[in-house]
């Protein structure tokens, strides 16, 4: 039978319709097959298997088509008859099957048939038998059976027979991205966050998802926060349901889903139902609500958000704002209890709204931004006065961006922007262009609003607005800038006020990147006991642990920087936690904890692009980038260089962590041209403030570094000198460390090798007791390196496996096989290639340059890797080809892939 190919777009699917493929594909070898695709309802099985089926018809294939229907379940053999398409009268259903077997026998066309019933769960069952039998009685006959069932099955007959099907295809519920793919191929643009919204709303099932997409109008998509109606399929048939209930427990129905999750008595109070024991059962047994164990208690909810939609949608006007009423008399959280009176109140309630209004300043004193943005949010809707609305509403937006849904807060620019102009308008647009990243903006917003503000008249406002600017000179990398406007927030703000502890929080920082680190730690130590506990505690806990990186105490840092990862403090921020997960990433790097520091920074980066925190994400890929390059994964290397990347316009943050990406990498390719490419932004005006502090990023070494492998040692000594004198001030025992090897790699170079080696030996010393080894391993590559080139290689032979063990430990490979390199080339442990035994005898460095340069590499770039000169090199070479008797680098790596064969 013949169906229409109503096949709506499919998202996130692929990978089951490849299955579906193969498994047709493996019919001529294995033999006739059964399958089912199932899922809950609306999950997609119907529109996956047409597609297939579409497919399989397009490209010639032969293929029988029906659909089981509710109203069918008992018509015997019906969904058979629909395959044949004739009756069938088959006395048993190993005769039916036979039937059905010799029917695809005789479909016109060669290779495996295809046999498609959707909607099985309502098929009846003597069909679904007979596809049985047909299958694994009549192996002479090619074809895969399909049947595709939502679960559970609706009808008990065809569950029965569908449960004994061990072969499925499980389709997963989708994510937030693919739902807003999903939104995208019908047209419908949705933000990310509203995108996670619907996501959750709908289980993340393309059925619900896409009939409302097609029912609702467009503008519902476009507003900031949207009420979700259920879709019109689910409010009928809650509908039904609740019409076949008893009146109490329609009553609880509705109690429930005015509460959400709530304990059963108070629900039960709400609904005026005495005994709710029955009625709870009656509406569990209509999949109308469902039991929750939550800390021991026994709580009721809707089954699910789209049911409680359903049942809301249901309830008249008067009676839906007398429900919330009552619930707001019966609630403890301050919070609900407004949350109920505000959908009570359709009209303004100026009361109402200053009482949100004072709830808002109570949770904002505490960092709870995302409450605080929820209850300006309903004291604006309910204000009749213009002025004061349009206050509350710049607040609420300001709020929500401190929450971290930045997402959200740009989806409401426009509304904010048709605000009269105010510098608290300013300066929450100024807000949301630095975590979005946009400094330029940042700067015109902000400076606007300082420049509107009235500090004698509006002091509360001006702290808000230097509060702002503490977060932009951070961002820019300004330390003095920093401690200047959290100074002048200070004066301005009442002492414990949000603006006054936040900028505290962020001071340290500002304090520790002008050279007073340990008086920043020992700031946040007295902070963390003013704040106690909850979001602003989160704020002093990333402070603390960035603080603590930086000046070299690895585990106070990832103690700090994980607790402030998570947003489970009261009110946590999300935007706090992307830098706890920026900096907690670079803890686990230097520490050597390389996997830990990838999973930090993939959630990161996760929570970064849910979001739209642009601002962070360079940092977050500079560690990627870093340890899948060291790991030589190039593919995943790359591209985490390309996702860190940030130009002129971009905050200086953003700059660093891209040029430290692309330098790492270079550096793991041993392209130290590349490395000096990279940093050299690094080196301009706009990069001055507080990128140069000992310990706050870790690039002069590898830029003197780079200059010195690159022979521009005079440049290089010129540019250690400054950071080797402010390390020294500091103090700084890693930064140091970093500047001498850089300082022994010169030496070296330039031939002072004693004084190379005693370089050498106090960066290994700085770092002998800290948990650095990368560095250890860094310094002591330098150091072999700089011994071998002198031409002391068995001095320089355990130094190099002292480096090589280290980078082994760390999964360093790049550094490995370089190091194994070094260590041939110095003779001292090795052996011969295999296959070249009986060949002229090349010295160690020889063999090493010949296999280089037989691989493809020029002669610059063999010297780069060797650490010896292009001549050095050359030199090299024609004495290879001499003791080979050839002539050209051709003609070597001809007779090195020779060699290996034979090998």
């Amino acid at each position: 039978m013949t169906h229409a190919d109503a096949t709506p777009a499919l998202v996130a699917r692929d990978a089951h319709l490849a299955d579906l493929q193969q498994r047709l594909l493996r019919v001529g070898e294995v033999g006739p097959g059964l399958v089912l695709v199932t899922g809950p309802g609306g999950t997609g099985t119907s529109a996956l298997v047409r597609r297939f089926a579409a497919g399989h018809v397009a490209a010639g294939g032969r293929c029988l088509r029906a659909e089981g229907a509710p109203w069918e379940r008992d018509v015997e053999l019906g969904v058979l008859s629909q395959l044949i398409g004739a009756p069938v009268t088959a006395p048993t259903s190993s005769a039916a099957g036979d039937q059905l077997a010799d029917t695809v026998a005789g479909l016109p066309g060669e290779g495996a048939a295809l046999v498609l019933v959707d909607d099985a769960g309502h098929a009846d069952a003597a069909s679904l038998q007979a596809l049985w039998s047909a299958v694994h009685h009549r192996a002479d006959v090619p074809v895969l059976v399909v049947l595709a069932a939502t679960t559970p099955a609706p009808s008990p007959d065809a569950a029965a027979v569908l449960d004994r099907v061990a072969d499925r295809v499980v389709l997963p519920p989708l994510g937030p991205g693919d739902v807003q793919q999903l939104a995208a191929r019908a047209g419908v643009a949705l933000r990310p966050t509203l995108a996670d919204r619907l996501c959750r709303f709908t289980a993340g099932r393309p059925g619900p998802v896409l009939a409302l997409l097609a029912e609702q109008p467009p503008e519902l998509w476009s507003d900031v926060d949207p009420a979700l109606p259920a879709p019109a399929a689910v409010a009928a048939d809650v509908a039904g349901r609740l019409a076949a209930a008893t009146a109490p427990a329609r009553a609880l129905a509705e109690a429930v889903a005015v509460l959400g999750r709530a304990p059963v008595p108070l629900a039960a109070a709400l609904a005026g139902v005495p005994d709710p024991l029955g009625p709870a059962d009656e509406l569990l047994g209509a999949r109308l609500v469902r039991w929750v164990e939550h800390l021991g208690a026994v709580l009721v909810e809707p089954s699910d958000p789209m049911v409680a939609a359903a049942v809301l949608g249901s309830v008249g006007r008067v009676r839906l704002a007398d429900l919330h009423r009552s619930a707001a008399s019966l609630v403890d959280d301050p919070v609900v209890r407004l949350d109920h009176l505000v959908s009570a109140s359709p009209m303004a309630d100026a009361g109402l709204a200053d009482e949100l209004e004072e709830l808002a300043a109570e949770r904002a004193a505490t960092g709870e931004w995302a409450a605080v943005a929820r209850l300006l949010s309903h004291a604006a809707r309910i204000t009749a006065d213009r002025g004061l609305r349009e206050d509350r509403l710049s607040r609420s937006f300001d709020a929500l961006v401190g929450s971290g849904d930045t997402l959200g807060a740009a989806a409401a620019v426009a509304e904010v922007e048709s605000l009269r102009e105010t510098p608290l308008r300013n300066a929450a647009l100024g807000y949301l262009a630095i975590v979005r990243g946009r400094s330029a903006e940042a700067e015109s917003r902000l400076g606007r609003a300082w420049d509107l503000v009235n500090v004698e008249r509006d002091p509360d406002v001006a702290a808000l607005v230097c509060h702002r600017r503490v977060l932009h000179s951070l961002a820019r990398c300004r330390g003095r800038e920093l401690v200047e406007w959290a100074d002048r927030a200070l004066a301005l703000a009442a002492p414990g006020s949000p603006a006054a502890v936040e900028s505290s929080a962020i001071r340290g920082l500002g304090v520790a990147g002008t050279g007073g680190g340990q008086q920043a730690l020992a700031d946040y130590a007295v902070l963390a006991t003013q704040v106690g506990h909850g979001a602003q505690a989160q704020r002093v806990a990333m402070g603390r642990g960035w603080t603590a990186l930086a000046l070299d105490e690895v585990d106070v840092a990832r103690e700090a920087l994980s607790s402030a990862t998570s947003t489970d403090f009261l009110g946590g921020s999300t935007r706090i936690s992307l830098w706890a997960h920026a900096w907690l990433a670079r803890a686990h790097f230097v520490s050597g904890e390389w996997d830990d520091a990838l999973r930090t920074a993939e959630d990161g980066m996760r929570l970064a692009e849910r979001t739209g925190m642009r601002l962070i994400e360079p940092l977050l890929a500079w560690t990627r980038a870093q340890v899948h390059g060291l790991r030589g994964e190039w593919e995943l290397a790359d591209r985490a260089v390309g996702e860190a990347a940030a130009g002129p316009r971009d905050y200086e943050i953003m700059r660093v962590a891209g040029a430290l990406a692309r330098a790492g990498v270079a550096e793991a390719r041993a392209d130290y041209a590349g490395v000096l490419r990279a940093l050299e932004p690094l080196r301009q005006p706009w990069a001055g403030g507080s990128i140069d502090e000992p310990g706050a990023w870790p690039w002069a070494d590898v830029c003197a570094n780079a200059l010195v492998v690159e022979g521009r040692h005079d440049e290089a000594d010129a540019f250690l000198r400054p950071h080797e004198e402010r390390a020294a001030d500091r103090g700084h025992r890693s930064a140091q460390a970093r500047l001498r090897y850089a300082r022994g790699r010169l030496l070296g170079a330039t031939g002072d090798l004693d004084a190379a080696r005693t370089a050498f030996q106090e960066s290994a010393d700085l770092l002998e007791d800290l948990p650095l080894p990368y560095d250890r391993a860094r310094t002591h590559f330098a150091w072999g390196q700089t011994l071998r080139r002198a031409g002391k290689r068995r001095e320089a032979d355990p130094v190099l496996q002292t480096a090589r063990d280290l980078y082994a430990r760390l999964g360093a490979t790049t550094y490995v096989e370089r190091c194994d390199r070094e260590l041939r080339a110095g003779g001292v442990h090795a052996g011969r290639p295999a296959g070249d035994r009986d060949a002229v005898a090349l010295t160690p460095q020889e063999e090493l340059v010949a296999d280089l340069v037989a691989r493809g590499m020029t002669n610059k770039e063999v010297g780069t890797e060797l650490f010896v000169s292009t001549k050095t090199v050359q030199y090299h070479l024609t004495r290879i080809y001499a003791k080979l008797g050839i002539r050209s680098r051709g003609e070597l790596a001809a007779l090195r892939a020779g060699a290996a064969s034979d090998a």
